[in-house]
Order: structure tokens, then sequence, then C-alpha cells
């Protein structure tokens, strides 16, 4: 991670590889698949975030093959209860306060895998969503007044973000409503 406690490239991957396994076995091609395909259509092709191995989730311990031994044998890999607990870690790390295609694909992945947290980890995560999103605004509101004078289409385009980012952030408050409290 970061050093402000945020995901890396190479850990968004991790995520999204270790997240998939948490919905069931997979085979390990299936699995690269699965992962490729998701950050791809995020990101786009990246060869950087495509770097990250899963053999090497293996011999971390966090996946374990029930079939075959690697690779090459096409092995169904499975989470490890060390794979669970690192998954939980990174699905509650923090999300950049800049709005970037990267924290585009941690925010996706998040929502891809937040059922798999407790109901009250849930709720954590949309908050610390919710948060992002009101300084976003309030950093976008304070430059369109900083420009509000200038012409040109700059503060109709920011009017445009601001209203996006709004919409976001009342998606969120009624998702966490929906999630209940307890």
């Amino acid at each position: 991670m970061y050093a402000d406690s945020t995901l890396t490239p190479k850990e968004a991957v991790r995520l999204c590889a270790l997240g998939t396994l948490a919905l069931g076995p997979r085979r390990y091609s299936a699995l690269a698949s699965t992962v490729r395909h998701f950050v791809s259509h995020i990101l786009g092709p990246s060869l950087d975030l495509m770097g990250t191995s899963i053999e090497l989730l293996r011999l971390e311990g966090l996946v374990e093959s029930s079939s075959g031994v690697s690779m090459a044998d096409d092995a169904v890999l499975e989470l490890t209860p060390k794979g669970r607990d690192a998954l939980n870690a990174l699905l509650r790390a923090r999300v950049r306060a800049a709005a970037t295609e990267f924290n585009r694909l941690i925010v996706s992945l998040k929502f891809r895998f937040l059922h798999l947290l407790e109901p009250k980890e849930q709720r954590t995560q949309v908050e610390m969503l919710s948060d992002v999103i009101e300084n976003e605004v309030s950093r976008l509101t304070a430059l369109r007044g900083d420009h509000a004078e200038d012409g040109g289409h700059l503060v109709s385009w920011l009017d445009h973000e601001i209203a996006l980012l709004e919409s976001r952030l009342h998606w969120l408050q009624a998702l966490h409503g929906r999630l209940g409290h307890s």
C-alpha cells in the first residue's frame, strides 16, 4: 500500500483476483481471463497492471490449488483463509481523494466485492467513499468560484462534474440507507 493506506496498482489487481476467488473456485486460466477482462474494461488495456502473477498469490499462501499444480495444469484455484484475510484488508483500504482512472478501478472493485464484508464494514466503506466524493465536490466548487468570471466553458464543465458527483453521493447515501444499521 501507499503511505496513505491506499492501494497500489498491483494491489488492485490482487483485490480483483482474490475477490473473484472468494466468489468461488476458478481454473487458473479463467481467473487470469476474468481479472484481465474486468481491469481492461475499467481502465483500458494496461500491461503495467497485468503483470501481477497469480502464481505469486499461490506462493504467498493466499490461494491454493484443489486440482493440478500450476498454470501449466490449469489448476483449479481456491482462496485460503490467509487469502480471505488479505482480501478483507484490501477491501478496507482507503481511496485517494483525487479522481483518477485508477481510483475508478478501485471503487469498481470495492463495489464488486463489497458484499463479501460484514454489514457494518460495508457501511463504513460506503461512508468513506461518500467522504471522498464530498471532498471532491468541495474542491471543484472552490475551483468554480475561483474561475466564475473567466468566460469560456470551464464553469459549465465544472457544473457538470459537480452534478455527476452529487448524483453519485445521493446514490451512496441511498445505498447506506439500504444497508441498515446494527
